[in-house]
Protein backbone atom coordinates (compact mmCIF):
# COMPACT_ATOMS: atom_id res chain seq x y z
CA UNK A 1 0.00 0.00 0.00
CA UNK A 2 2.43 2.43 1.11
CA UNK A 3 4.59 1.45 -2.53
CA UNK A 4 1.06 2.69 -4.42
CA UNK A 5 0.99 5.55 -2.55
CA UNK A 6 4.12 7.14 -3.03
CA UNK A 7 3.68 6.06 -6.66
CA UNK A 8 0.60 7.85 -6.84
CA UNK A 9 2.27 10.60 -5.44
CA UNK A 10 5.15 10.82 -8.14
CA UNK A 11 2.79 10.95 -10.76
CA UNK A 12 0.53 13.57 -9.57
CA UNK A 13 3.87 15.68 -8.97
CA UNK A 14 4.73 14.52 -12.71
CA UNK A 15 1.70 15.80 -14.07
CA UNK A 16 1.75 18.86 -12.01
CA UNK A 17 5.36 19.73 -13.57
CA UNK A 18 4.18 18.79 -16.95
CA UNK A 19 1.10 21.15 -16.56
CA UNK A 20 3.37 24.13 -15.01
CA UNK A 21 5.95 23.45 -17.88
CA UNK A 22 2.28 23.61 -20.88
CA UNK A 23 1.72 26.93 -19.16
CA UNK A 24 5.02 28.17 -19.58
CA UNK A 25 5.23 27.16 -23.11
CA UNK A 26 2.35 27.54 -24.37
CA UNK A 27 1.80 30.12 -27.78
CA UNK A 28 -0.97 32.98 -26.52
CA UNK A 29 -2.61 34.62 -29.39
CA UNK A 30 -4.20 37.21 -26.56
CA UNK A 31 -1.95 38.67 -24.32
CA UNK A 32 -3.23 39.96 -20.88
CA UNK A 33 -1.47 41.59 -17.95
CA UNK A 34 -2.44 41.83 -14.48
CA UNK A 35 -1.70 44.80 -11.63
CA UNK A 36 -2.83 44.90 -8.18
CA UNK A 37 -1.88 48.07 -7.17
CA UNK A 38 -3.68 50.76 -4.03
CA UNK A 39 -6.28 52.70 -5.73
CA UNK A 40 -7.85 53.54 -2.49
CA UNK A 41 -6.49 54.37 0.84
CA UNK A 42 -3.52 56.32 1.97
CA UNK A 43 -1.53 55.24 -1.04
CA UNK A 44 -4.02 55.57 -3.90
CA UNK A 45 -2.17 58.50 -5.66
CA UNK A 46 0.77 55.98 -6.38
CA UNK A 47 -1.17 53.42 -7.55
CA UNK A 48 -3.04 55.60 -10.01
CA UNK A 49 -0.34 57.48 -11.46
CA UNK A 50 1.23 53.78 -12.01
CA UNK A 51 -1.64 52.39 -13.91
CA UNK A 52 -2.49 55.32 -15.68
CA UNK A 53 1.00 55.19 -17.28
CA UNK A 54 1.20 52.12 -18.29
CA UNK A 55 -2.35 51.83 -19.61
CA UNK A 56 -1.75 55.11 -21.63
CA UNK A 57 0.82 53.25 -23.51
CA UNK A 58 -1.35 50.05 -23.92
CA UNK A 59 -3.65 51.82 -25.05
CA UNK A 60 -1.48 53.86 -27.72
CA UNK A 61 0.10 50.52 -28.27
CA UNK A 62 -3.24 48.94 -29.35
CA UNK A 63 -4.26 51.72 -31.37
CA UNK A 64 -1.14 50.89 -33.44
CA UNK A 65 -1.18 47.16 -34.15
CA UNK A 66 -1.23 45.81 -30.71
CA UNK A 67 0.75 42.64 -30.45
CA UNK A 68 0.46 41.27 -34.17
CA UNK A 69 -2.87 43.04 -34.87
CA UNK A 70 -4.29 41.66 -31.59
CA UNK A 71 -4.49 44.24 -28.56
CA UNK A 72 -3.31 43.89 -24.71
CA UNK A 73 -5.57 43.55 -22.25
CA UNK A 74 -4.72 45.55 -19.08
CA UNK A 75 -6.59 44.19 -15.80
CA UNK A 76 -5.93 45.75 -12.58
CA UNK A 77 -7.76 45.81 -9.24
CA UNK A 78 -7.57 47.67 -6.18
CA UNK A 79 -5.34 46.31 -3.27
CA UNK A 80 -5.28 49.33 -0.64
CA UNK A 81 -1.86 48.31 -0.04
CA UNK A 82 -2.42 45.72 2.00
CA UNK A 83 -0.72 42.14 1.32
CA UNK A 84 -3.86 39.94 1.72
CA UNK A 85 -5.59 41.54 -0.83
CA UNK A 86 -2.72 41.38 -3.33
CA UNK A 87 -3.08 37.80 -2.95
CA UNK A 88 -6.71 37.66 -3.11
CA UNK A 89 -5.96 39.67 -6.26
CA UNK A 90 -3.04 37.24 -8.18
CA UNK A 91 -4.88 34.38 -7.08
CA UNK A 92 -8.00 35.93 -9.15
CA UNK A 93 -5.47 37.51 -12.35
CA UNK A 94 -3.98 33.90 -12.64
CA UNK A 95 -6.61 31.10 -11.92
CA UNK A 96 -9.53 33.18 -13.66
CA UNK A 97 -8.54 35.79 -15.50
CA UNK A 98 -5.53 33.32 -16.56
CA UNK A 99 -3.22 36.47 -17.19
CA UNK A 100 0.09 36.13 -19.50
CA UNK A 101 2.36 37.58 -16.79
CA UNK A 102 1.95 40.07 -13.89
CA UNK A 103 2.73 43.75 -14.01
CA UNK A 104 3.20 46.81 -12.73
CA UNK A 105 2.52 45.27 -8.88
CA UNK A 106 2.78 48.12 -6.33
CA UNK A 107 4.48 47.84 -2.92
CA UNK A 108 7.38 45.90 -0.98
CA UNK A 109 5.35 44.46 1.56
CA UNK A 110 2.35 43.39 -0.83
CA UNK A 111 4.39 42.45 -4.10
CA UNK A 112 6.08 40.16 -1.44
CA UNK A 113 3.29 38.28 -0.20
CA UNK A 114 2.75 37.05 -3.62
CA UNK A 115 6.44 35.56 -4.78
CA UNK A 116 5.32 32.31 -3.80
CA UNK A 117 2.90 32.07 -6.75
CA UNK A 118 5.74 33.58 -9.01
CA UNK A 119 6.32 29.87 -10.98
CA UNK A 120 5.65 30.06 -14.73
CA UNK A 121 3.46 33.38 -14.41
CA UNK A 122 6.48 36.31 -14.44
CA UNK A 123 6.68 38.75 -12.73
CA UNK A 124 7.74 42.15 -14.51
CA UNK A 125 8.35 45.65 -13.18
CA UNK A 126 7.27 45.64 -9.85
CA UNK A 127 7.30 48.97 -8.49
CA UNK A 128 9.20 48.44 -5.66
CA UNK A 129 13.43 48.38 -5.40
CA UNK A 130 13.78 45.57 -2.39
CA UNK A 131 16.27 43.47 -2.41
CA UNK A 132 14.34 40.61 -2.18
CA UNK A 133 13.03 41.08 -5.90
CA UNK A 134 16.72 40.78 -7.40
CA UNK A 135 18.48 37.86 -5.71
CA UNK A 136 18.50 36.65 -9.22
CA UNK A 137 17.27 33.28 -8.01
CA UNK A 138 13.70 33.26 -9.64
CA UNK A 139 14.15 33.46 -13.33
CA UNK A 140 10.93 34.83 -14.32
CA UNK A 141 10.93 38.28 -12.25
CA UNK A 142 12.24 40.91 -14.70
CA UNK A 143 12.26 44.36 -12.75
CA UNK A 144 12.40 47.70 -14.44
CA UNK A 145 13.70 50.79 -11.74
CA UNK A 146 16.82 50.21 -9.60
CA UNK A 147 17.05 49.46 -6.02
CA UNK A 148 16.91 50.47 -2.44
CA UNK A 149 20.04 50.06 -2.01
CA UNK A 150 21.19 51.87 -5.11
CA UNK A 151 19.06 55.00 -4.53
CA UNK A 152 20.32 55.29 -0.80
CA UNK A 153 23.70 54.71 -1.28
CA UNK A 154 23.68 57.09 -4.01
CA UNK A 155 21.79 59.95 -2.05
CA UNK A 156 24.21 59.35 0.84
CA UNK A 157 27.64 59.06 -1.03
CA UNK A 158 25.57 62.91 -2.64
CA UNK A 159 25.19 64.46 0.76
CA UNK A 160 27.96 62.73 2.83
CA UNK A 161 30.76 64.08 -0.38
CA UNK A 162 28.89 67.35 -1.20
CA UNK A 163 26.86 68.67 1.75
CA UNK A 164 29.40 67.19 4.18
CA UNK A 165 27.06 65.52 6.16
CA UNK A 166 27.56 63.24 9.33
CA UNK A 167 24.82 62.92 11.17
CA UNK A 168 22.06 60.70 9.35
CA UNK A 169 18.75 59.37 10.96
CA UNK A 170 16.30 57.30 9.09
CA UNK A 171 12.56 57.99 9.57
CA UNK A 172 10.88 54.48 7.73
CA UNK A 173 7.55 52.21 8.04
CA UNK A 174 7.64 49.51 9.75
CA UNK A 175 6.84 46.44 7.94
CA UNK A 176 9.07 44.78 4.65
CA UNK A 177 9.45 47.91 2.52
CA UNK A 178 10.63 50.15 5.59
CA UNK A 179 13.36 47.90 6.53
CA UNK A 180 14.50 47.34 3.38
CA UNK A 181 15.50 51.09 3.23
CA UNK A 182 16.73 50.92 6.77
CA UNK A 183 19.12 47.96 5.91
CA UNK A 184 20.33 49.99 3.04
CA UNK A 185 20.83 53.24 4.81
CA UNK A 186 22.92 50.88 7.43
CA UNK A 187 24.66 49.53 4.74
CA UNK A 188 25.32 53.20 2.79
CA UNK A 189 26.35 54.52 6.13
CA UNK A 190 28.84 51.56 7.02
CA UNK A 191 30.84 51.90 3.80
CA UNK A 192 31.68 55.33 4.76
CA UNK A 193 32.44 54.86 8.44
CA UNK A 194 29.12 56.28 9.66
CA UNK A 195 26.29 55.08 11.73
CA UNK A 196 22.72 55.90 12.68
CA UNK A 197 22.25 58.82 14.47
CA UNK A 198 18.43 57.99 15.05
CA UNK A 199 15.49 55.59 13.60
CA UNK A 200 12.20 55.73 14.38
CA UNK A 201 8.86 54.19 12.52
CA UNK A 202 5.48 54.84 11.84
CA UNK A 203 2.59 52.18 10.78
CA UNK A 204 1.82 51.42 7.41
CA UNK A 205 -1.17 52.53 6.22
CA UNK A 206 -1.23 55.57 9.35
CA UNK A 207 -0.43 58.78 10.07
CA UNK A 208 1.10 57.60 13.44
CA UNK A 209 4.66 59.78 12.91
CA UNK A 210 4.72 61.23 16.59
CA UNK A 211 6.53 59.18 18.51
CA UNK A 212 9.35 59.00 15.31
CA UNK A 213 9.34 62.75 15.84
CA UNK A 214 10.26 62.85 19.10
CA UNK A 215 12.75 60.16 18.84
CA UNK A 216 14.76 61.22 15.70
CA UNK A 217 14.60 64.70 16.82
CA UNK A 218 16.36 64.12 19.73
CA UNK A 219 19.42 63.32 18.11
CA UNK A 220 19.17 66.29 15.77
CA UNK A 221 20.16 64.64 13.02
CA UNK A 222 21.81 67.33 9.99
CA UNK A 223 20.00 64.72 7.06
CA UNK A 224 16.65 62.27 7.34
CA UNK A 225 16.41 59.75 5.39
CA UNK A 226 13.00 59.08 4.28
CA UNK A 227 11.22 55.24 3.63
CA UNK A 228 7.90 55.77 3.45
CA UNK A 229 4.21 56.78 1.97
CA UNK A 230 3.65 60.30 0.66
CA UNK A 231 1.17 60.81 3.17
CA UNK A 232 2.88 60.34 6.26
CA UNK A 233 6.01 61.45 5.08
CA UNK A 234 4.61 64.70 4.21
CA UNK A 235 2.97 64.97 7.87
CA UNK A 236 6.68 63.97 9.31
CA UNK A 237 8.11 66.71 7.29
CA UNK A 238 5.54 69.56 8.03
CA UNK A 239 5.31 68.51 12.08
CA UNK A 240 9.94 68.16 11.91
CA UNK A 241 9.43 72.42 10.46
CA UNK A 242 7.02 73.26 12.33
CA UNK A 243 8.32 71.64 15.43
CA UNK A 244 12.04 70.99 15.54
CA UNK A 245 15.02 73.45 16.33
CA UNK A 246 17.34 71.93 13.66
CA UNK A 247 18.37 72.82 10.01
CA UNK A 248 18.03 69.32 8.69
CA UNK A 249 17.69 68.37 5.12
CA UNK A 250 15.05 65.34 3.97
CA UNK A 251 16.24 62.83 1.17
CA UNK A 252 13.16 61.09 0.05
CA UNK A 253 13.29 57.67 -1.98
CA UNK A 254 11.71 57.37 -4.84
CA UNK A 255 8.62 54.92 -3.74
CA UNK A 256 7.56 58.05 -1.50
CA UNK A 257 6.42 59.69 -4.73
CA UNK A 258 8.20 62.91 -5.23
CA UNK A 259 5.21 64.66 -7.41
CA UNK A 260 2.64 63.48 -4.24
CA UNK A 261 4.76 64.55 -1.46
CA UNK A 262 5.57 67.88 -3.25
CA UNK A 263 1.61 68.70 -3.84
CA UNK A 264 1.36 67.93 0.14
CA UNK A 265 3.88 70.01 1.07
CA UNK A 266 2.19 72.67 -1.27
CA UNK A 267 5.07 73.03 -2.97
CA UNK A 268 7.58 73.79 -0.17
CA UNK A 269 10.78 71.83 -1.96
CA UNK A 270 13.66 73.62 0.62
CA UNK A 271 15.64 70.85 2.14
CA UNK A 272 14.46 68.34 -0.27
CA UNK A 273 16.66 65.69 -1.63
CA UNK A 274 14.50 63.95 -4.17
CA UNK A 275 15.73 60.36 -4.88
CA UNK A 276 14.61 59.23 -8.60
CA UNK A 277 14.78 55.89 -10.89
CA UNK A 278 13.74 57.80 -14.35
CA UNK A 279 14.89 61.11 -15.80
CA UNK A 280 12.66 64.19 -15.56
CA UNK A 281 9.62 63.84 -17.65
CA UNK A 282 9.69 67.81 -18.65
CA UNK A 283 12.87 67.64 -20.34
CA UNK A 284 12.41 68.58 -23.46
CA UNK A 285 15.26 67.07 -25.18
CA UNK A 286 14.45 63.69 -24.07
CA UNK A 287 12.12 62.01 -27.06
CA UNK A 288 10.52 59.88 -24.72
CA UNK A 289 9.42 61.98 -22.51
CA UNK A 290 7.90 64.28 -24.79
CA UNK A 291 6.21 61.21 -26.39
CA UNK A 292 5.15 60.07 -22.88
CA UNK A 293 3.52 63.67 -21.64
CA UNK A 294 1.65 63.65 -25.45
CA UNK A 295 0.01 60.33 -24.89
CA UNK A 296 -0.72 60.61 -21.27
CA UNK A 297 -2.86 63.59 -22.18
CA UNK A 298 -4.52 61.89 -25.52
CA UNK A 299 -5.29 59.30 -23.04
CA UNK A 300 -5.68 60.38 -19.69
CA UNK A 301 -5.95 64.13 -19.81
CA UNK A 302 -7.35 64.88 -16.53
CA UNK A 303 -3.45 63.49 -15.17
CA UNK A 304 -0.79 65.51 -14.59
CA UNK A 305 2.63 63.86 -15.42
CA UNK A 306 4.51 62.18 -13.10
CA UNK A 307 7.72 60.16 -12.11
CA UNK A 308 5.83 57.13 -11.03
CA UNK A 309 3.70 57.27 -14.18
CA UNK A 310 6.27 57.97 -16.75
CA UNK A 311 8.21 54.38 -14.74
CA UNK A 312 4.92 52.63 -15.59
CA UNK A 313 4.80 54.24 -19.23
CA UNK A 314 8.56 53.22 -20.15
CA UNK A 315 7.77 49.75 -18.69
CA UNK A 316 4.87 49.49 -20.76
CA UNK A 317 6.83 50.11 -23.67
CA UNK A 318 9.85 47.75 -22.96
CA UNK A 319 6.84 45.11 -22.10
CA UNK A 320 5.61 45.80 -25.78
CA UNK A 321 8.85 46.21 -27.46
CA UNK A 322 9.84 42.40 -26.30
CA UNK A 323 6.64 41.16 -27.29
CA UNK A 324 6.67 42.49 -30.93
CA UNK A 325 10.34 41.28 -31.25
CA UNK A 326 9.21 37.66 -30.60
CA UNK A 327 10.18 35.40 -33.96
CA UNK A 328 6.87 33.29 -34.39
CA UNK A 329 4.62 31.68 -31.12
CA UNK A 330 4.39 34.25 -27.93
CA UNK A 331 5.36 31.97 -25.09
CA UNK A 332 6.29 33.00 -21.72
CA UNK A 333 9.78 31.24 -22.01
CA UNK A 334 10.09 33.68 -25.22
CA UNK A 335 9.23 36.79 -23.70
CA UNK A 336 11.28 36.75 -20.96
CA UNK A 337 14.33 35.92 -22.84
CA UNK A 338 13.32 38.71 -25.49
CA UNK A 339 12.70 40.98 -22.51
CA UNK A 340 16.55 40.25 -21.12
CA UNK A 341 18.41 40.63 -23.84
CA UNK A 342 15.96 43.77 -25.02
CA UNK A 343 17.89 46.56 -27.38
CA UNK A 344 19.05 49.44 -25.92
CA UNK A 345 17.22 51.52 -28.12
CA UNK A 346 14.08 49.64 -27.46
CA UNK A 347 12.20 52.31 -25.53
CA UNK A 348 13.54 55.51 -27.90
CA UNK A 349 16.37 57.54 -26.53
CA UNK A 350 16.77 56.30 -23.10
CA UNK A 351 19.29 53.89 -22.84
CA UNK A 352 18.40 50.20 -21.18
CA UNK A 353 20.12 47.02 -20.71
CA UNK A 354 19.51 44.37 -18.68
CA UNK A 355 21.67 44.45 -15.64
CA UNK A 356 21.35 43.44 -12.41
CA UNK A 357 17.98 41.76 -12.73
CA UNK A 358 16.61 45.75 -13.72
CA UNK A 359 16.46 47.12 -17.50
CA UNK A 360 17.00 50.88 -16.13
CA UNK A 361 19.99 50.96 -14.16
CA UNK A 362 20.37 54.86 -13.30
CA UNK A 363 19.48 56.99 -9.93
CA UNK A 364 18.46 60.45 -10.65
CA UNK A 365 18.66 63.52 -7.75
CA UNK A 366 16.48 65.94 -7.55
CA UNK A 367 15.63 69.10 -6.26
CA UNK A 368 12.39 71.27 -6.52
CA UNK A 369 13.36 74.70 -7.50
CA UNK A 370 10.98 77.42 -9.00
CA UNK A 371 7.88 74.88 -9.25
CA UNK A 372 9.86 72.11 -11.21
CA UNK A 373 12.52 69.54 -10.55
CA UNK A 374 15.73 69.90 -11.05
CA UNK A 375 18.29 67.36 -11.69
CA UNK A 376 21.49 67.49 -9.94
CA UNK A 377 23.52 64.68 -10.90
CA UNK A 378 23.36 61.38 -12.53
CA UNK A 379 24.67 58.36 -12.04
CA UNK A 380 25.14 55.96 -14.94
CA UNK A 381 25.76 52.40 -14.10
Amino acid sequence: MKKITLAAGAVLFLLAALYSLFAYEKSWEQITLGASLPLTGINKELGQEVLEGADAYFKYANAHGGIHDKPIRFLHYDDKYEPQNTIQNTEKLIHEDRVFALFGFVGTPTTKAILPMIGEVPLIAPYTGAAVFRRGDNPHIVNFRSSYGEEIDHIVAYLYQQKKIRRFAVFYQNDDYGIAGYNAAVKALKKRKLTLSAEGTYRRNTLSIAQALHEISLARPEAILLVGAYKPTAHFIRSWRKHAATHTLFAPISFVNADALIRELDYRGENIYFSLTVPSYDDRQLGVANSYREILATYYPSAHPSYASFESFLAAKAVVSALRDIPGAITRQRFIRRLKAIHPGAIGDLPIAYRHTQLLNQVYLSVFEDGKFRLLDKERR
